[in-house]
């Protein structure tokens, strides 16, 4: 089992940063590969980038490439997402989640999820 609980959201210019943290419970944090979603109102809820479970890896969908990078600490038991260059678009709740699989993109391959943080940006 493992529990996430999101922090860092809030409202931004657009051009600006925002950091957003996920810390995890659990004593095996270490063995899942996390991802951060975003969810826009009305739309689907959408992936915006993964790290494998050693943080040896990393993917992102391509709007954000360039502009956001996913890290975690397993010693700390937190994954971070750092949002540079930030537009009015990216506006969305941003979820994390933890999943058993390699490098998971797919909603369904994540089992655990937090509850969100907003950011909203501001053009």
């Amino acid at each position: 089992q493992v529990q996430l609980v999101e922090s860092g959201g809030g409202l931004v210019q657009a051009g600006g940063s925002l950091r957003l943290s996920c810390a995890a419970s659990g004593r095996t944090f270490s063995s899942y590969a996390m991802g951060w979603f975003r969810q826009a109102p009305g739309k689907e809820r959408e992936f915006v980038a993964a790290i494998s479970y050693r943080g040896r890896s990393t993917y992102y969908t391509d709007s954000v490439k360039g502009r956001f990078t996913i890290s975690r600490d397993n010693a700390k038991n937190t994954v971070l997402l750092q949002m540079n260059s930030l537009k009015p678009e990216d506006t969305a709740d941003y979820y994390c989640a933890a999943s058993g699989a390699l490098m998971p993109t797919r909603r369904d391959e994540y089992s655990y999820w937090g509850q969100g943080t907003q950011v909203t940006v501001s053009s």
